[in-house]
């Protein structure tokens, strides 16, 4: 059978081990990030529940970390988006010069 030229196709089962490494440590920073917020959004929620003062005051600080974390977050997530679009085209354009006469089937 022809080559399609497709993304992960028959002769790159498992793709560039460059990119999913990338996507790994990307997806893993993401998460890390996700897991801080969550401790910090819990924290916020103890300290409005005990309408202490000085922790009311405290949550001004970990609200805008929060805020701060979700921008990283975009921010992987487009990084992440980036690199994933890249490696595609470069891998359709180098699969494209690679299959110029291979997608006839006889």
């Amino acid at each position: 059978m022809a080559n399609s030229g497709q993304f992960g196709d028959d002769n790159d089962k498992e793709g560039d081990p460059h990119v999913w490494n990338s996507m790994k440590l990307k997806l893993s920073q993401v998460q890390s990030v996700l897991d801080k917020n969550r401790e910090l959004i819990n924290q916020v929620n103890e300290n409005h529940q005990s309408k202490n003062h000085e922790n009311m005051v405290k949550n001004v600080e970990l609200i805008q970390e929060i805020n701060n974390n979700i921008s990283k977050v975009v921010s992987l997530y487009s990084d992440l988006s980036a690199n994933f679009s890249s490696s595609f085209h470069h891998h359709q354009k180098r699969s494209a010069k690679g299959n110029t006469n291979t997608n006839i089937d006889n």
